[in-house]
């Protein structure tokens, strides 16, 4: 397991991965040339990426030492008004055999419609096992359900969530960037490399490098990052202004003058 962590994690512990993984549930216009994207964000910089079977299957000679992360879960489609709940759909069994050096899962606890998710979580983190495959979890507190009167994501529930994460067997969490300074109590509590995922699209790149500097420097390990970067008119420019902050430590306004 420890060498296929290393596919994952650089030697100083951080990662940068690329998430290509929409298309499986969602329309997305975006990755409908998977090869290029994938070309030229490992000229940027990128160290692996996480994405689905199909795109593993069919694009396998374009990722060279990259690592790759496949998405075990699915089975729905956004284009159906309530969605159906996510159910585990690949095993560790499909990882290996087309060359995925981990897998990764969602986890929502307190969701109605998904809870399901953290018995399958944990029957992925203990089936890889027997292949020495890493599992990874998205844990987000109560999925994409918003109760009344609950703060789905404060630093609390996150916390909580990604401790969860790693006790059911996950080897990385990753995890929304909440709470500002305060995300470091999700990071200090949780004893599993943490990655945040990259949301929504940023009103600027300032303030996509700014979240990813100070997750950096609240304890993150690193990020998980797909829509922000392959809408960008240069996605090599972009791969490498990222990659430097997870690994080189320079500062937004470094990372901003390398697009220039």
């Amino acid at each position: 397991m420890k060498r296929r962590m290393n596919n994952i994690l650089r030697k100083d512990g951080k990662t940068f991965i690329l998430a290509m993984d929409h298309a499986a549930i969602m329309p997305s216009p975006d990755l409908t040339n998977p090869g290029k994207i994938i070309t030229e964000a490992i000229a940027g910089g990128v160290d692996g990426f996480l994405t689905t079977y199909g795109i593993i299957k069919n694009f396998s000679s374009s990722f060279g030492n990259a690592g790759i992360i496949m998405r075990a879960d699915g089975g729905l489609s956004t284009i159906r008004k309530p969605m159906a709940p996510m159910e585990l759909i690949y095993s560790a069994e499909d990882a290996i055999r087309v060359g995925a050096d981990a897998m990764l899962c969602m986890g929502y606890p307190g969701s109605q419609a998904n809870e399901h998710s953290l018995k399958y979580l944990a029957k992925l983190a203990s089936d890889a096992e027997k292949y020495n495959l890493p599992v990874g979890a998205e844990m987000l507190p109560y999925g994409f359900e918003r109760p009344e009167g609950v703060d789905t994501r404060s630093v609390e529930l996150m916390a909580f969530a990604c401790q969860q994460g790693a006790e059911l067997g996950a080897d990385f969490i990753k995890a929304e960037f909440v709470g500002g300074e305060q995300f470091k109590r999700i990071t200090d509590s949780c004893y599993v490399p943490v990655l945040v995922l990259g949301g929504a699209r940023a009103k600027s790149e300032e303030e996509l490098f700014s979240n990813i500097r100070d997750a950096i420097d609240c304890g993150s390990k690193g990020i998980i990052m797909g829509r922000n970067i392959v809408r960008h008119k240069n996605i090599a420019q972009m791969c490498e202004a990222i990659a430097a902050i997870v690994h080189d430590n320079i500062t937004v306004e470094q990372a901003l003058g390398l697009l220039k």
